[in-house]
């Protein structure tokens, strides 16, 4: 195995304007590192910052400070600071990311917004085709939806789009935030087969679990997110 992903020094406030200025700490010399074939379970008290770490990681919050390195193209590119142009290739060949919540064109069909970054990461379409209905078939989605929006979905079925749509690109890194949190057991079994197989490919992946036994599933580490001034 070998190192994926890794973070340094890593500090993040946030500037409440409503209330003159006020600046919240995050995160305060956060660091992690992930390796290939590795699930990396944050864990820690609400308010301790595990999504907004992992939104950092991904370059949806800029920090204030500290290092962020992936292996991507056989080198280690820094997402600190990089130019949006680098951040959008690592999104789009190295590093997937699936949040709590869909955000699509509200009229485009289900098939397209799962084929959709497979194709812009170089698969034909029918390949990414292929792909997508084998993940919502596996994920549950009934093939008479697949040419409707998604937007017109439960939570549950909106989330298993999602959770298709980003693991549809083998990406070598992955961040997971909460991935099964409106899912029942039988398919949030599912997405463990799913997310477990990527790892055992070599994905390196970091994640928060909503539900400790997904967490028993697939974490092969645990990583402690302490609140900021508390040391353990």
């Amino acid at each position: 195995m070998s190192i994926a992903l890794a973070a340094t020094g890593l500090r993040k406030s946030f500037t409440v304007h409503a209330q003159g200025g006020l600046t919240l700490p995050v995160l305060r010399d956060v660091g992690l590192s992930v390796e290939t074939g590795e699930c990396l379970a944050l864990v820690g008290p609400s308010g301790a910052g595990k999504s907004t770490l992992l939104r950092s990681l991904y370059g949806n919050y800029r920090v204030q400070a500290g290092s962020i390195r992936v292996r991507h193209d056989d080198g280690w590119t820094e997402l600190v600071d990089a130019e949006p142009r680098i951040v959008l290739d690592v999104r789009r060949r190295t590093m997937g990311f699936v949040s709590q919540f869909l955000r699509v064109i509200p009229r485009v069909a289900t098939l397209d917004v799962v084929a959709e970054p497979m194709i812009r990461a170089g698969r034909s379409r029918s390949e990414a085709d292929a792909r997508a209905k084998s993940l919502l078939d596996r994920l549950r989605i009934p093939e008479r939806l697949w040419a409707l929006p998604p937007a017109t979905f439960s939570g549950g079925e909106q989330q298993r789009v999602n959770i298709a749509r980003s693991l549809g690109v083998d990406y070598p890194v992955l961040l997971l935030d909460e991935p099964t949190a409106s899912l029942d057991a039988e398919n949030r079994d599912a997405v463990v087969d799913l997310v477990r197989e990527r790892r055992d490919a070599g994905a390196a992946i970091v994640a928060i679990f909503h539900d400790a036994n997904m967490r028993d599933a697939l974490a092969t580490r645990v990583h402690r997110v302490a609140l900021p001034g508390v040391h353990e």
